[in-house]
């Protein structure tokens, strides 16, 4: 794959608290969540274990839910040893790519999308409490946009100790694009305007637009995102 990345730390708060990675062929977002610099740590820590767990092998499903049980383990054992990291935690978005297929492996909400054959879809589903309450039938897609739990997740890596994940297995095929995101780009930045951008934008001015679109529509997060395209 080829890829990009952005990372920008929003019109509002003064940290930023996700981590973007990506070491050829495993690429994420993290967004982490917690008091002072706590999400920072926690964001950073499930990015460098992943890499640390997964580098070197070959890719599976399999060893895509261990890497994320162990991760889980590390960044929960974080925040109980150490008082100024307690109650941390982040999401956790993973793309691993095979010979043949794209392994993934999510847990929050944060978010994994696939443009293919000019058509986007989200494939990772939030560990949201609005994604639970629009799966019910309580609210609608556009009233969860602005609903006031929206930043109230369900699942989140290091909060627990064990956390249950989302792993799927995809076929890959020439011309996808993957797109990782964090909240802060999802929550602003609508998926008319993300497949349109996609589609029309090689993926380096598509970054930029992107970030830029998340901003003017309030940037009121952290906005991090990866594209990679299969080549």
């Amino acid at each position: 794959m080829i890829w990009v990345t952005r990372t920008h730390v929003g019109l509002v708060r003064l940290l930023n608290e996700d981590t973007v990675f990506a070491d050829t062929p495993l690429y994420g977002v993290a967004d982490g969540m917690g008091g002072h610099n706590a999400g920072e740590v926690a964001s950073r820590l499930a990015a460098d274990r992943m890499m640390e767990r997964l580098h070197g092998k070959e890719p599976s499903q399999e060893l895509m839910k261990a890497a994320l049980i162990d991760v889980n383990r590390a960044v929960f054992s974080e925040q109980v040893s150490h008082q100024e990291y307690s109650g941390m935690g982040t999401t956790l978005t993973v793309l691993w790519e095979g010979e043949t297929n794209v392994y993934l492996g999510h847990i929050g909400d944060s978010r994994a999308y696939l443009l293919r054959n000019g058509s986007l879809s989200q494939i990772t589903r939030d560990h949201s409490l609005v994604q639970e309450m629009v799966s019910q039938g309580l609210i609608t897609r556009e009233e969860a946009l602005v609903h006031p739990y929206r930043n109230v997740i369900t699942r989140a890596v290091g909060t627990d100790p064990y956390v249950e994940s989302d792993c799927l297995t995809l076929e890959k095929s020439k011309g996808d694009i993957w797109l990782l995101c964090s909240d802060g780009l999802s929550n602003f930045v609508s998926d008319e305007v993300i497949e349109r951008t996609l589609k029309e934008q090689a993926l380096d001015p598509a970054a930029d637009t992107l970030l830029q679109t998340a901003l003017q529509n309030g940037g009121r997060d952290n906005i991090s995102l990866l594209i990679a395209e299969v080549s």
